[in-house]
């Protein structure tokens, strides 16, 4: 009996052989050395996306470098940058089915306080490491001095510098986008302050003018508004018990269809970075004396963001789950290569998605509940370069910044990434509320305005990789809480508590009699 009990407790925790082990039954031989030829093409076929895409971003600059020499019209260098155009309206067009279906059915299918300890390690992670980033960034500016050298400011860019808004205002408008009046409109507009001057007569005969905030609607998606409602609507039908399981279902399935045109849309990606790369390149001017002027700032951000990417994020990764952060960041390679092509956040997230969970085995409850919400308020990039912009201009205008003004830099910085739209350039709109709370003046914005399209990129890169990272260490530290109570999490598991303290039983269940939940054990279950 009690080898009987050995043999059975040697056996897998889900009572099943692996299908990557020898059976057991004397059939299978010993097995033969791998040759090298086969090895090769194995792993040529295993990693072909990542391959494709890393030669289409070489591929790219080489196109634009060679096209550069050939005076081509304005309309023939947009015509060039065409395929790249359609991979962009591609992502963009699946960003909000994508974000609110997973939202909606994630929140569904997560008990209330395991989603809240969740929501809890995430936002956490997301501000300590954009903290960091914005340190790095400032004590990036104080070590090369990017400012201490004679730059020419670009012609024709100011009139693209963002309006004055004070910062009081723009805090405010963060909140109304947190809550949108329309759903609708949210989609593909978000809520602006604007100002009116006002005459106001006094009493003796003379007037006052002040200046009134006024709201108005500008081009762009309030996707914070749109996390917030999936969330919130999400944990409504949770409530609700079986009468919201229908809704739940739709979520669910909508949401598996939109990731297999995500899984459609990947093998177009190469070909789409290829041209957005060969685009870009083609559409600079006099390159050369852009960089003599501004790059010891191009250097410093970049320098900044390698330093967060490639060392501070896979530190904390390593340190908490013990794990090769390297290879985590080769699996999301593809996703890194359309962020640094799309420099957009939103329109990387589809991809990010698929990478993490095919490649480096995050659930999807986690992946698709966590990520979304990473792709709008965690932006380590962007605060990192904010910081670096706002030492950068306060040294060309020779002001010396206090300690208070550091830590100013340091607050603002962080809280206004959370608002910064996912979008190209998305972090120079955020740069003036830095530059007005610490006293210096926006038109220097012109200057970041010039290499942004650059700099924009390496921010992108190290948002999403930040993003991927948190969905990383959520899945480890939900997998330990996990082993701890003798629940074994599968990659699929669409109906169990994340919550380390008891596995859930899912109220759409729990309700029914015990006849159904048999039948419910042949089914699929509900996310």
């Amino acid at each position: 009996m009690a080898e009987k009990i050995d043999m059975e407790e040697s056996k897998p925790p889900n009572g099943e052989a692996h299908p990557d082990e020898p059976m057991s039954n004397g059939l299978s031989g010993p097995r033969h050395p791998e040759p090298l030829s086969q090895r090769v093409i194995r792993i040529m076929r295993e990693n072909m996306l990542v391959i494709l895409t890393v030669a289409g971003v070489i591929v790219g600059v080489l196109i634009g470098l060679g096209v550069r020499n050939v005076d081509l019209t304005i309309t023939q260098k947009i015509y060039i940058g065409f395929p790249g155009e359609l991979l962009i309206r591609l992502l963009k067009m699946i960003i909000i089915p994508l974000v609110v279906c997973s939202l909606v059915s994630g929140a569904a299918s997560i008990d209330p306080k395991a989603l809240g300890k969740l929501g809890g390690w995430a936002m956490l992670f997301f501000l300590v490491t954009t903290l960091i980033a914005s340190s790095i960034g400032v004590v990036m500016a104080y070590i090369i001095t990017p400012g201490a050298v004679s730059v020419t400011k670009p012609a024709g860019l100011d009139e693209e510098v963002p309006a004055h808004k004070e910062v009081i205002d723009s805090f405010l408008d963060l909140i109304r986008n947190i809550l949108p009046s329309n759903l609708v409109s949210a989609a593909f507009q978000s809520y602006a302050t604007a100002y009116k001057l006002v005459k106001i007569n006094g009493t003796d005969g003379n007037y006052t003018v002040e200046k009134v905030p006024i709201g108005t609607d500008q081009d762009g998606m309030n996707i914070l508004g749109l996390v917030v409602f999936a969330i919130v609507f999400g944990v409504a039908l949770r409530k609700l018990g079986e009468e919201g399981e229908i809704l739940i279902k739709f979520f669910n399935s909508f949401n598996e269809a939109t990731m297999v045109l995500v899984s459609w849309i990947m093998w177009y990606a190469p070909v789409g970075i290829m041209f957005l790369v060969a685009g870009k390149i083609v559409e600079m001017d006099n390159v050369g004396a852009l960089f003599a002027s501004l790059g010891k700032y191009i250097a410093c951000c970049m320098i900044g963001h390698l330093i967060h990417g490639a060392l501070v994020l896979p530190l904390i990764y390593f340190i908490f789950t013990r794990k090769n952060p390297y290879t985590f960041l080769w699996g999301i390679f593809t996703a890194l290569a359309t962020a640094f092509g799309t420099s957009s956040s939103s329109a990387t997230l589809p991809l990010m998605m698929k990478c993490v969970e095919e490649n480096n085995g995050v659930s999807k409850h986690i992946s698709r509940f966590i990520l979304p919400i990473g792709a709008t308020v965690n932006m380590d990039g962007a605060a990192l370069f904010q910081c670096v912009a706002a030492v950068f201009i306060a040294q060309l205008n020779e002001t010396s910044l206090n300690f208070i003004q550091v830590i100013t830099i340091l607050v603002t910085a962080t809280a206004s990434s959370v608002g910064a739209a996912g979008i190209p350039a998305g972090g120079v709109l955020t740069l003036a509320i830095i530059l007005e709370a610490i006293g210096l003046p926006t038109s220097d914005i012109s200057l970041i305005l010039a290499v942004d399209w650059l700099v924009d990129r390496t921010c992108t890169v190290l948002n999403v990789e930040g993003d991927a990272f948190g969905a990383g260490l959520l899945q480890h530290f939900v997998d330990r809480n996990s082993k701890k109570d003798g629940v074994e999490l599968s990659e699929v598991r669409l109906d169990s508590d994340l919550s380390p303290a008891a596995p859930e039983h899912s109220p759409l269940i729990e309700k029914k009699p015990a006849r159904d939940r048999a039948d419910d054990g042949k089914s699929e279950s509900i996310m």
